[in-house]
């Protein structure tokens, strides 16, 4: 940056420190000294609308992405009366499922909790569709909606970015088919299109990691899926196999 006669804007920069939860007690929490600029630590950033956490838990994104869904359905819920019902899905598929599936391949291995935040917010939306009751179970409710739950919809996107180079080519790197391993063309598995599992140390983050995590997820899925003729087959297939295995449909 001095090089290049640039000056580093202090309101403009955020410097985080990134440790699993157990070891961020060794991180620095003094400012950090950039040229003749101190820069004061945070405990999450803002990237691209995708909240990201010191300790890699995601708990900001999902805290964020949580209000704001609900902040939209109570606005909503102020015109509901004057809307039809297709209207009231449009403004919630726009303003509320939208923020949900946002990026959300980056909450793989999230834990309960957080999932279940997210979840409240779908079944709050769910219920406001139908004008149902607060305490209403709303199982059936996703089920006539053809709607997957939290843990399936970031399962659906992970699988949609491993087919047909949809995931960015940084990324799409990491992934290997199993055939293509020379020590395993003899092997069963060598003849499928199942990927090359990653091995791994941490659950906690080395397990959530996109190669380990999506290609678990990939693997899980039958044959018959993966080996889909087309984009748009596979994804149709790919959610009625999510749907089949969560409300046994």
């Amino acid at each position: 940056m001095a090089y290049n006669r640039l000056q580093l804007n202090p309101s403009k920069t955020e410097v985080m420190w990134c440790a699993s939860a157990r070891r961020q007690q060794q991180t620095p929490i003094g400012p950090v000294r950039i040229g003749d600029t101190s820069v004061s630590s945070v405990a999450a950033v803002r990237d691209l609308g995708v909240y990201l956490a010191a300790d890699v838990s995601m708990a900001a994104h999902v805290t964020a992405t949580a209000t704001a869904c609900f902040a939209a359905l109570r606005q909503i819920r102020s015109v509901w009366s004057s809307l039809p019902r297709n209207g009231v899905i449009t403004m919630i598929c726009a303003s509320v499922v939208s923020k949900l599936d946002y990026c959300n391949s980056v909450l793989i291995g999230v834990s309960t909790t957080l999932q279940r935040r997210l979840q409240s917010v779908l079944n709050a939306a769910t219920r406001l569709m139908f004008s149902a009751r607060s305490a209403a179970h709303t199982m059936p409710l996703l089920r006539e909606l053809h709607w997957l739950k939290v843990p399936e919809r970031i399962q659906f996107r992970l699988c949609v970015l491993v087919l047909y180079g949809s995931a960015p080519q940084y990324l799409a790197e990491t992934l290997q088919l199993t055939s293509d391993v020379s020590s395993r063309r003899r092997l069963r598995s060598g003849s499928t299109s199942t990927l090359l599992v990653p091995p791994t140390r941490r659950i906690t983050m080395d397990d959530r990691a996109f190669p380990a995590a999506t290609v678990r997820s990939w693997n899980a899925l039958p044959a018959t899926i993966r080996s889909a003729s087309s984009y748009l087959t596979f994804r149709q297939y790919l959610k009625t196999f999510l749907l089949k295995v969560k409300f046994n449909a």
